[in-house]
């Protein structure tokens, strides 16, 4: 795979994205985002790519937030657009079938905490830092933190955030319940890929029907037990399954094929 921004690895069965701006602090810029959403495109299609890793390049930031020179002569509709385009693509993320997680090796503000909570886990380096600085800049947020903020942290903690513009350091956003993990941040990927070799084990349309039940929990279109049930439903007319009881009843190791 090749990206103008996007530096990718496979390992494992685990697609490595690195955001590869370190002059810019990695700074998500309209390239960035077209990248991310054409590599999950790929996430999507090859089954031989299992989960996913996103971190930054360099040992300062993950994602510092966004590039503002592209903001400067933008219109109320071109704004709105942009916005939208954002969101889209973070939903691709956190819609992934396959799992993703965040590796944060620095800093992970505005669009960058943004990108951090549309992963299904996030990993923070001891020397992370999460906010949402965008009032500094007479805006706000924009590619769905208000919204990600709130699941993850409560209406109060979210709102004070997104209004002061502080941020937040690892061991807060751990006591927040915003990250899952803090390690020292030679050990990002030692953790991340520890977690997805046992996610590897399981059968990956369970683990696609799991990611979508979990995600309708704050889907308020939906009825998220309704989408549990049909999901469980689903489950069981897959190969997997069988092989998985079968597994289970004979004491032995299952053998998933993804079918």
């Amino acid at each position: 795979m090749s990206f103008q921004t996007l530096f990718t690895k496979m390992e494992d069965h685990t697609l490595i994205i690195t955001i590869n701006r370190p002059e810019k602090l990695n700074a998500l810029n309209q390239q960035v985002m077209q990248d991310l959403d054409a590599v999950f495109d790929r996430v999507y299609k090859f089954p031989e790519i299992k989960s996913v890793v996103i971190t930054g390049a360099g040992l300062k930031s993950f994602v510092a937030g966004a590039d503002i020179k592209e903001f400067e002569a933008l219109s109320k509709s071109e704004a709105t657009a942009l916005a939208k385009r954002g969101q889209d693509v973070f939903f691709k993320i956190e819609n992934s079938p396959k799992p993703v997680i965040a590796c944060v090796n620095g800093f992970a503000l505005g669009g960058g905490c943004e990108l951090a909570m549309s992963c299904h886990f996030i990993i923070a380096s001891e020397n992370a830092v999460f906010g949402q600085p965008e009032v500094n800049l007479g805006i706000m947020v924009g590619y769905g933190g208000s919204q990600r903020l709130t699941q993850k942290l409560g209406k109060a903690r979210a709102m004070e955030l997104v209004i002061t513009g502080n941020n937040i350091k690892a061991e807060q956003a751990l006591q927040y319940g915003l990250v899952n993990y803090i390690v020292p941040q030679a050990e990002l990927l030692d953790k991340a890929f520890s977690l997805l070799a046992a996610a590897h084990t399981k059968a990956p349309l369970a683990i696609a029907n799991s990611i979508k039940a979990v995600n309708a929990a704050w889907d308020e279109s939906v009825n998220g037990y309704e989408v549990e049930a049909n999901l469980f439903g689903d489950c069981f007319i897959t190969s997997d399954c069988k092989e998985g009881i079968q597994a289970f009843i004979e004491k032995r190791k299952p053998h998933f094929t993804g079918h």
